[in-house]
């Protein structure tokens, strides 16, 4: 990041993100990635790693994401700037429905336009997690072992929290045995 980019800026770019962004943080993902690097805010290598932050995280991942991007352009103040953007779209719809919306709720065509939303949302999520995927599996034992965790937490509800601190400890394990084979 050559110039210093104001809060405002921040602000705007993240207000924008909340506005369009249905589905929550994983769909916030592939609007975050094209607005950041087209401004040349973040490098494609940045985004896994404010992804994976902002899922360790305790909180709502929209919000995670938020503050680590905007953290990394401009420090708290950013984070602030990116959360208050983010956050303030969908306040002020969430306030506009719940005023309105219990007019509407059993409209068939608000059903049916809700109905309508969620493949697009699975769209908006599986596309930038299939991508971080292909960058961040260099070789065969990260494929395993992203395809292992993955049917784990999928079809035996194994706790991510448990995949992580396996993971950590092989890691952990794995480094211990180099470093004393090479003694």
């Amino acid at each position: 990041m050559e110039k210093k980019v104001s809060l405002w800026q921040i602000f705007t770019v993240f207000a924008k993100i909340g506005a369009f962004t249905i589905g929550g943080g994983y769909a916030m993902i592939p609007i975050i990635q094209a607005e950041m690097s087209r401004r040349g805010w973040i490098s494609d290598d940045d985004l896994p790693d404010i992804v994976a932050l902002s899922q360790s995280a305790p909180g709502v991942m929209a919000v995670n994401i938020s503050i680590f991007a905007g953290h990394r352009l401009r420090g708290v103040k950013g984070s602030i700037a990116a959360t208050l953007g983010s956050i303030t779209p969908s306040f002020l719809i969430i306030l506009a429905i719940a005023m309105f919306f219990t007019a509407f709720k059993d409209n068939p065509y608000v059903e049916r336009a809700f109905k309508g939303i969620r493949p697009v949302v699975i769209s908006l999520i599986a596309v930038p997690m299939i991508n971080m995927a292909k960058k961040s599996c260099k070789n065969v034992w990260t494929w395993l072992l992203a395809i292992v965790s993955l049917g784990l937490v999928a079809f035996l509800n194994v706790s991510p929290i448990y995949i992580i601190l396996c993971v950590i400890v092989l890691g952990f394990s794995l480094t211990y045995y180099r470093m004393k084979k090479t003694e």
